[in-house]
């Protein structure tokens, strides 16, 4: 199943507590980087839908695409509460699709137009067709999807924008209307989703950690494939040139939450940043580089750099947040 949700916790190690609670900030997490990023998100997908009715072309619609896209990496690692209704993450970023599924559900859409009559109705379409993966096929791929229809291929990128800014001003409105205090009050009484405020500070670390593991496995180690096959067709967002970009731009983030969760790691910080520097200096915007030697290496130096941070997660900011590792069944020997 393409992306990952607070739901595989039976994937990560088993998270125990371990003494006392020395430097969360929760609070701090969802005041200074959720909100943030998920009001900006609200208001870029505002601004891309607006231009796609204005002018559906991949020229016009290009600043604001990368704008929301932008915006989207800035959340992508924030799989908890009212982003995972509706399936809203899954929709937003569909990837990976080994499969091809989003291309062919909206080939599908495209040869029949009349399954895409309005906003309600194509909010019901397959995950899989819609968000910006599904934007990045139709405005970017060479040929662009639908190019040889393109009336019906403005109609889907009109009703994909609109699709996204109704799921992010839904997710949104999640969270200021309810879900923050959900998390702010953890451990108070009539709050059955955390029990304990070490619950919310363990969703957090989950949530950290888990977006280093996507860093690691999807979106550098899937163009990286094997050294007999490096498969840089594999990488995210390929067509528009974000490959790269999306794995510093999720790096920036993660290392702003572990600021705002735990100023204090400065084992976890100095591996983030040290591995923000590398995207930074790493010339090979959608992984062509891995079908060389000496640019896989630069690839597999930025890995283990971020393998590194998430070590470092595990062994500074867990016992940090009074929490620890166990084994599951997951676990290898």
């Amino acid at each position: 199943m393409p992306g990952w949700t607070l739901h595989r916790l039976s994937l990560l190690p088993t998270l125990i507590l371990i003494g006392s609670v020395a430097r969360a900030d929760v609070a701090e997490v969802v005041q200074d980087h959720i909100l943030p990023g998920y009001t900006a998100l609200a208001d870029a997908t505002a601004a891309l839908s607006a231009s796609a009715q204005t002018d559906c072309t991949a020229e016009a619609l290009a600043p604001a695409f990368h704008a929301t896209y932008d915006a989207w990496m800035a959340v992508s690692h924030l799989r908890m509460g009212p982003v995972e209704e509706d399936g809203m993450s899954l929709a937003f970023a569909y990837w990976p699709d080994p499969k091809g599924s989003g291309a062919r559900a909206q080939r599908s859409l495209l040869a029949n137009p009349d399954k895409m009559l309005d906003a309600a109705a194509f909010s019901r379409v397959s995950v899989a067709a819609r968000g910006l993966a599904g934007l990045d096929r139709l405005l970017f791929a060479d040929p662009p999807l639908g190019a040889d229809n393109p009336e019906a291929a403005c109609t889907l990128i009109r009703l994909t924008a609109e699709d996204m800014n109704r799921m992010a001003r839904s997710i949104l409105a999640g969270w200021t209307g309810g879900y923050d205090d959900v998390v702010l009050t953890a451990g108070e009484p009539g709050n059955t989703t955390y029990l304990s405020q070490t619950e919310a500070r363990q969703a957090m670390l989950t949530l950290l950690h888990a977006g280093l593991e996507f860093l690691i496995d999807e979106r550098l180690g899937r163009p990286m494939g094997s050294f007999d096959k490096p498969a840089p067709e594999k990488a995210e967002a390929r067509d528009s040139g974000r490959s790269l970009r999306n794995v510093l731009l999720e790096l920036q983030a993660l290392r702003r939450m572990t600021r705002a969760l735990d100023p204090e790691a400065v084992v976890t910080l100095a591996a983030l940043d040290k591995a923000v520097a590398q995207a930074e200096a790493l010339d090979d915007p959608i992984f062509d580089g891995v079908a060389t030697p000496s640019g896989r290496l630069k690839v597999e130096i930025l890995q283990q750099s971020v393998i590194t941070a998430r070590d470092a997660v595990l062994s500074e900011i867990a016992p940090h947040l009074g929490v620890g590792l166990g084994f599951n069944a997951a676990d290898g020997d």
